[in-house]
């Protein structure tokens, strides 16, 4: 069984904050996010002008495009926070430094934990590193026979591949100029001759 792709907030601004929202639910589907990912996106438009359409999506997406995760502590969240952050989930919840991408994976573990297949879709590099570790734990559960799911890891150029050549980006020069107008949101995008954007099958 498959559980919704997980988001961390880095993919949400990107895509919000230039009402391309749209690109996103129709090329990965419905989404989910925990809320302290919600708190975040609002929390970086008030602080950053380049984000504020994010703002405005954000309570807009209707819950069956963006589902938002409580994050209230049950025992399965805890350990996941716990072993993910190496101390106690009280105390990792009270420092907010990069506590969003920890709970995206949290949230995703325990549903693979319960047999789900789950997408994490995240850009920061520690939190993919994260998420990598636990996928691969939970691939040496599944080896041992444990009835245990697995975690995905897409991100924002995945995304990009996967609408080129359809409806929201549909040619070169499209994906060229949202490219560009990504880059001036994450200066993480790295240039876009290196990502094989350009290159892709579906251009003539």
């Amino acid at each position: 069984m498959s559980h919704r792709p997980v988001m961390d907030a880095g993919p949400a601004l990107n895509f919000f904050s230039l009402n391309r929202e749209r690109l996103l639910f129709g090329t990965v589907g419905p989404l989910a996010i925990p809320e302290v990912v919600a708190e975040e996106i609002q929390r970086k438009a008030r602080q950053d002008q380049r984000f504020d359409a994010s703002a405005r999506v954000l309570p807009k997406v209707p819950p069956r495009l963006l589902e938002i995760l409580s994050d209230d502590v049950t025992d399965e969240l805890a350990r996941a926070v716990e072993r993910i952050a190496g101390m106690p989930v009280a105390r990792r919840i009270r420092s907010k430094k990069d506590l969003g991408e920890t709970m995206v994976v949290a949230h995703a573990v325990v549903a693979a934990e319960r047999g789900e297949r789950v997408m994490v879709l995240i850009d920061d590099g520690g939190g993919r590193r994260i998420a990598v570790q636990e996928a691969a734990r939970l691939q040496r559960l599944r080896q041992l026979r444990r009835d245990v799911g697995s975690i995905e890891l897409i991100s924002t150029l995945t995304v990009l591949k996967k609408a080129a050549g359809r409806e929201y980006i549909p040619d070169r020069h499209s994906m060229r100029d949202l490219y560009r107008r990504l880059r001036g949101l994450d200066d993480g995008l790295p240039p876009i001759e290196s990502t094989g954007l350009l290159e892709l099958p579906c251009w003539p």
